[in-house]
């Protein structure tokens, strides 16, 4: 965590507030407030995992063409969770049981990006692990959390 840039670590770590604010107002708060914690935890985890697939796009795009050239499978990764956040809506949509089942896909989703990540390593910096392990799991587990108060 030493090499990590520091607006990338206060940034990421500031980033964990809303899902937080969510699962506190969820959990804790009044419950007219409950509704309105659970959509808006929803949106926010369904956000940052498209924001993961941008970032993986970005760094295939940006792979120079010889040498550390992106892998293939990456360009597949890096649309996947958008189309998985959107499958998240639909429940809603259709009137099927959600937010509870949507959240605990995302929650799971984002952990599961670690293992994106970690596969990056011919595109990547050096210090992205330090940094998205302890992002990915608690953002993860906030979102799986929040699930349960569904």
């Amino acid at each position: 965590m030493k090499t990590t840039p520091p607006a990338a670590r206060f940034l990421g770590f500031a980033g964990l507030m809303p899902q937080l604010a969510c699962v506190a107002a969820a959990w804790f708060g009044p419950p007219k407030w409950r509704w309105s914690a659970l959509a808006i935890g929803w949106a926010y985890a369904a956000l940052i995992l498209s924001f993961l697939g941008g970032i993986w796009w970005g760094l295939a795009a940006g792979a120079p063409d010889e040498g550390r050239r992106a892998p293939q499978w990456l360009w597949v990764a890096a649309i996947t969770p958008s189309l998985l956040a959107l499958m998240t809506f639909l429940p809603w949509v259709f009137g099927v049981a959600w937010p509870g089942p949507s959240l605990y896909l995302l929650g799971g989703a984002i952990v599961l990006s670690i293992l994106v990540d970690a596969r990056l390593v011919t595109v990547r910096p050096g210090w992205w692990m330090a940094l998205r392990i302890p992002l990915s799991l608690a953002l993860g587990a906030a979102t799986i959390f929040l699930g349960l108060a569904a």
